[in-house]
């Protein structure tokens, strides 16, 4: 038996949707669906402005300076127990540090080699020394300036004992032993290209609209080529050079990468 079709029916029918279904379609729109839209969209326009942007040119950079902190002699040790040094200094924007020398007190011995990238125009290394503190602020000690040598920007390499201020006076808390060489690499400016680089959003708790922001990817670590001076290389060079301690000899191996004709060369230049 046929059913009437009435007016009302037929109104139904013209209503209905022909053809394939929206994606939207029985799903129900939520704020955290709204969310994801926003933050997709705005993923996709910072990473298309990211990569329409200019590279960015490396800052000029005149050669690597390495820093030899063998030892430092203090005329005080300030509290109850020995004092446990470490050494922080500053080159320009950088700012690096030694690791502590437990128990140190007045005659603490770092031997620590840093290579720091030495940008045009800086001419002072700054120099503290602070005594770490378990259950307080870390203490500052001693400090200098170092004016960096014309010789050492030359190629020649250079020891001395920089006097320290402090608590003593200007210049009268004790001295510290460095080893300066300068390695005149020309560093040629590195471009950033743009990648795919991840990004992540976060809140704006002011407008409540996620603000986008790039995480830098991990750099690859590049490996230091294992020593070539045995023990029994150095002994050689110290008995060439009676004069020098055994363990600055040390550090200048390092900072000449355990070139033994290299080592050589510059405690020439440290004697002469």
């Amino acid at each position: 038996m046929m059913e009437e079709v009435t007016p009302r029916s037929n109104e139904h029918w013209k209503r209905a949707y022909l053809g394939p279904l929206p994606d939207e379609f029985l799903r129900v729109t939520t704020a955290q669906d709204i969310q994801e839209v926003t933050d997709r969209q705005a993923a996709l326009a910072l990473q298309s402005h990211h990569n329409s942007c200019t590279p960015y040119m490396a800052p000029n950079i005149v050669g690597r300076l390495s820093i030899t902190i063998a030892q430092a002699k203090l005329v005080k040790n300030y509290g109850i127990t020995r004092m446990d040094p470490y050494v922080r200094l500053r080159v320009g924007h950088f700012v690096y540090e030694t690791q502590t020398c437990a128990n140190g007190g007045r005659n603490p011995r770092w031997n620590r080699v840093i290579h720091c990238q030495l940008p045009a125009g800086v001419e002072i290394i700054a120099i503290e020394i602070y005594d770490e503190c378990n259950f307080s602020m870390d203490e500052l000690i001693a400090w200098t300036e170092i004016r960096i040598p014309q010789s050492v920007l030359r190629g020649e390499t250079h020891e001395e004992w920089y006097s320290l201020s402090g608590k003593q006076g200007e210049g009268l808390e004790g001295s510290i032993d460095m080893v300066l060489s300068f390695n005149n690499v020309i560093v040629q400016p590195r471009m950033i290209q743009a990648t795919n680089a991840p990004v992540m959003l976060v809140p704006n708790v002011a407008t409540g609209t996620p603000m986008p922001v790039f995480v830098a990817p991990n750099q690859p670590q590049v490996a230091r080529p294992p020593p070539v001076l045995t023990e029994d290389d150095l002994t050689r060079i110290h008995e060439m050079f009676p004069q020098v301690d055994k363990e600055v000899i040390k550090s200048v191996a390092v900072a000449n990468n355990q070139d033994r004709d290299a080592v050589i060369n510059a405690l020439l230049q440290m004697s002469s």
